[in-house]
């Protein structure tokens, strides 16, 4: 069915700008959409927590080091000099979905969309290519809506292939356990727990998922098409102290923090984030206010994870998709 793949030489990776990946040993180091003096670390070979370095060879100091922050520590923005660090969620690179779900636009503006805990949403949705979002949420009564995070994506392409990953319910968190859940078209997946891991299905040789971590963070791409990083990550005591969410010793609220990068949407792609794409989008939110929220999330719903059937929808059926992307690879 698949193609299983690692590659234990590539000790370190780098997380560039707009999810694009190259492996340390790479010459490349796009910084595009991060701040001056900005580049992005990942996994360490032997190391737990990422260590940001700066050197400072041109004025012949020492240099620095510094760990990512907390609730990023394997994968954060260093600037230097200085050694500052920054969670990516922070940064407003277009394309990502942190938390209590902030997304970040094609046009750079932040909003939160809340949706509905339990349900699917659909967040991207174009010719061939249909994303949605699945909700888990916890109820706060001193508040008008639920709390929620993206659980899981299904995504439909091509000629009606699925594709899925989430994270599990879990009590206490072990990022040394790996928590995620993949399968494809109908199939259970399982990449080895090894940094740079890789699957590929036989029928869509244009589709790989890589592991960008031994455990619980994941590549996504489909040639010419999109790439995906999603990072599955827990509510610590700390987030649910300051922002009273309530975590609770049988749920550690795991969800998927996700960044997106795609190839080839058309002018008329639609949903929750795909509609910043579009040429004549118009934010039509408060992007003055501290938290600007998109409503409308009934025209958004989807009946199921891999439904495409919400009334912004735009899927069809598109054999093209994945015969283009694997003439590419030939």
């Amino acid at each position: 069915m698949a193609a299983l793949l690692a590659r234990p030489w590539a000790i370190t990776i780098l997380f560039l700008s707009g999810c694009l990946l190259m492996v340390a040993v790479s010459a490349a180091n796009d910084t595009e959409g991060l701040p001056r003096g900005g580049k992005i670390f990942g996994p360490q070979f032997g190391r737990r927590d990422v260590l940001v370095t700066c050197q400072d060879d041109k004025n012949n100091k020492k240099g620095c080091n510094a760990p990512c922050p907390h609730r990023c520590r394997n994968q954060c923005v260093g600037i230097c000099p200085g050694c500052k660090t920054f969670c990516l969620c922070d940064l407003g690179i277009p394309g990502y979905v942190c938390g209590d779900p902030r997304f970040t636009g094609a046009d750079g503006n932040n909003f939160y969309f809340h949706g509905k805990k339990d349900q699917d949403f659909c967040i991207v949705s174009d010719n061939g290519l249909h994303i949605n979002a699945h909700f888990i949420g916890k109820h706060n009564p001193e508040k008008s809506r639920d709390f929620t995070w993206v659980q899981a994506l299904g995504i439909i392409f091509g000629d009606n292939h699925q594709l899925y990953f989430g994270v599990e319910k879990t009590k206490t968190w072990d990022d040394s356990v790996d928590r995620l859940v993949i399968t494809f078209d109908g199939e259970n997946i399982n990449i080895p727990t090894e940094l740079n891991a890789k699957w590929i299905p036989t029928t869509v040789p244009s589709l790989s998922l890589t592991r960008m971590s031994a455990t619980n963070g994941i590549i996504v791409d489909l040639r010419g098409v999109f790439t995906i990083i999603a990072k599955a990550v827990p509510i610590t005591k700390k987030e649910s102290d300051i922002h009273s969410y309530g975590v609770t010793p049988d749920d550690s609220l795991a969800h998927l923090d996700l960044s997106f990068k795609f190839h080839s949407l058309s002018d008329d792609v639609h949903g929750v984030l795909g509609q910043t794409y579009r040429p004549d989008y118009v934010n039509k939110m408060d992007v003055r206010k501290n938290m600007p929220v998109m409503g409308g999330a009934d025209k958004y719903s989807s009946s199921s994870i891999f439904a495409t059937d919400c009334a912004v929808a735009r899927f069809r059926s598109n054999p093209e998709i994945a015969m283009v992307t694997e003439k590419a690879d030939n």
